[in-house]
């Protein structure tokens, strides 16, 4: 077991949290009970993994998208209520770790999705979220990879053919730094949405992009955040998959 204080503090040091300018409140936003023995870990902080967690019996919830939004209502109304009500009746804590996740060099998203694409030398780019590394690898092979690994059939836009040998990649929806992708002379950025100027970018550019899931890149981050916890202060620990076609 663990103080809630003391695991959030943890955190916080571990994931540099003080470094990043977000869109909303990383660390403790909901809080729960003093002691915690048992966490349960999903992507967003959405309704049905909430549930979850209360039928876990879980004592917090880690997420790398959590309830809280600077450009969202301020208000606690209908689903935001009700979420918040549960986590509160059920002294569960709600912890949530957005671009901290991404970027880490450890448990990070980038990181960890790289790990499961086999991407060597892997880097992060100076001053950006992007990272970079090392490909072998032909198109129509990264592609099943990608489906294999991830569970999701990839967009592929620009460039369909080709050897890849240099790569760079955001989870989530970071398919605004294409520009910069480009200009790291890179075979294929890589992220989880995409948008209706991106094809004709990737394709003016004569580069290849995909998107592979805005949900489906940004698993595995907190399952390695969680996992660490557990082997820092002997927790346990159950990721929980909400299916998000997205």
């Amino acid at each position: 077991m663990v103080d809630r204080d003391e695991l959030n503090n943890y955190c916080d040091n571990y994931l540099s949290v003080s470094k990043y300018k977000d869109y909303g409140p990383n660390g403790l936003q909901v809080e729960g009970s003093q002691t915690i023995n048992k966490i349960v870990s999903g992507v967003s902080a959405n309704l049905d993994l909430i549930e979850q967690a209360v039928v876990e019996k879980a004592d917090a919830i880690f997420v790398h998208h959590g309830i809280f939004w600077d450009n969202e209502s301020k208000v606690i109304v209908g689903a935001k209520r009700k979420k918040i009500e549960l986590l509160i009746k059920n002294q569960i804590n709600l912890f949530a770790y957005h671009l901290p996740l991404d970027d880490h060099s450890k448990v990070g998203n980038n990181i960890e999705l790289g790990k499961r694409l086999g991407i060597t030398k892997m880097r992060s780019v100076e001053d950006s979220l992007l990272w970079q590394g090392e490909l072998s690898i032909n198109l129509s092979d990264f592609e099943r990879l990608i489906e294999e690994k991830l569970d999701r059939v990839p967009q592929i836009f620009g460039n369909k053919r080709g050897q890849i040998k240099k790569i760079a990649w955001c989870t989530g929806a970071a398919q605004g730094f294409i520009e910069d992708a480009i200009n790291l002379n890179v075979d294929l950025y890589l992220t989880g949405e995409v948008s209706e100027k991106t094809p004709a970018v990737a394709k003016e550019n004569n580069i290849t992009f995909i998107s592979a899931g805005h949900h489906a890149t940004e698993r595995y981050g907190v399952q390695a955040l969680c996992d660490h916890l557990c082997s820092k202060f002997r927790l346990k620990h159950q990721f929980i998959e909400v299916s998000n076609s997205v």
